[in-house]
């Protein structure tokens, strides 16, 4: 999306502490807790995110991407380490082994390139995005607007 828009994470840019310390205020008023940002963040999470088509493929979305984020965010560990991400998988019942493979498969590949392509040409230019009906919900902050938007 990064390529597709030519930008760049918040994450990377002048207010980048001022940002970690909005996500982590917002993280403890959701009740979540402490965030233990991993060491790089942002990284390349191009694995993680075939991992995790591959996951959706297999009906583990959920359970892996809940896993991954616990595995980033509370305990603070980097997923561009792909051992990382075998924990993950580990947790939500995926064997690391078809992990491995699933993610070299070029079917998976060209899956995660057509749903990026797909949510792009929807309108959706970062995460987390909710799209309901046209409208694309950008930011976790948006979340009450997209949930009042649904039950309309």
């Amino acid at each position: 999306m990064f390529q597709r828009f030519g930008r760049d994470s918040w994450a990377n840019g002048p207010d980048r502490d001022e940002g970690l310390r909005e996500v982590e205020r917002r993280a403890q008023a959701y009740g979540l807790p402490p965030i233990s940002w991993p060491d790089p963040f942002p990284g390349n999470s191009l694995f993680a995110m075939r991992a995790a088509t591959f996951a959706k493929e297999i009906g583990r979305t959920a359970s892996f991407s809940l896993a991954a984020f616990r595995q980033a965010f509370a305990a603070g560990r980097d997923l561009t380490d792909p051992e990382n991400v075998f924990i993950a998988a580990a947790s939500s019942e995926l064997h690391p082994r078809s992990l491995e493979v699933a993610t070299s498969r070029d079917a998976i590949k060209s899956r995660l390139r057509e749903a990026t392509e797909q949510a792009g040409d929807a309108g959706v230019v970062g995460v987390p995005s909710l799209l309901v009906g046209d409208h694309v919900f950008w930011g976790d902050d948006r979340l009450d607007d997209a949930a009042e938007a649904a039950a309309a």
